[in-house]
């Protein structure tokens, strides 16, 4: 059982994107029933040790991820910047994250601009996915937030994304400027 918990651990480790019980089971032809409990068991064993780092589940998977009290150095040893996001593409991934599936027209209507441009790069950095065309006339492709979007902002499903309420009252300026129940224009 020991060589096993360090094959799972060895396995996670070396995956480019995070590793699903799913993928583990078929790798090493073991049952889920018997991965769970190994993961959850590096799970603890990261998190109650003092380790650079912990086993964290992403995107319907698990990988090794970097404590963040540590990022400025990591980046320093990468020579990169953070993912830095104009306000365009956050409020474009913010309404597909929360409103998915949705078309382009709808993002458009909601942010008050052609998004086209935002779109488009959003794609290209996998961030977005074509989830297919709505049933509708001019049939438009409707959109909808990726695995990759998951594990750049370290969320293991879209249930992970904070509530409205939630996210106000992490900033109450924002809040202010954008009420829950805002006056209808006449």
């Amino acid at each position: 059982m020991d060589n096993l918990r360090r094959l799972v651990e060895a396995l996670i480790f070396a995956a480019d994107a995070p590793l699903s019980v799913d993928r583990l089971s078929v790798i090493l032809e073991q049952p889920k029933s018997v991965l769970r409990p190994i993961i959850v068991e590096l799970q603890q064993h990261y998190t109650s040790a003092a380790h650079g780092f912990y086993l964290a589940e992403v995107a319907g998977g698990y990988q090794f991820r970097t404590c963040a009290e540590f990022a400025p150095s990591l980046r320093k040893l990468n020579r990169s910047r953070a993912s830095r996001f104009s306000r365009a593409a956050l409020e474009t991934l913010a309404i597909v994250a929360y409103r998915q599936p949705a078309t382009r027209a709808e993002i458009e209507y909601l942010r008050g601009v052609d998004s086209g441009g935002v779109m488009k790069t959003l794609l290209d950095k996998n961030l977005l996915r074509i989830l297919g065309k709505k049933d509708i006339p001019g049939r438009p492709l409707i959109y909808g937030t990726s695995r990759q979007f998951l594990e750049l902002f370290g969320l293991r499903d879209l249930n992970d994304l904070p509530t409205l309420k939630e996210f106000s009252a992490l900033a109450p300026e924002l809040a202010e400027a954008y009420p829950l129940n805002p006056d209808p224009v006449d």
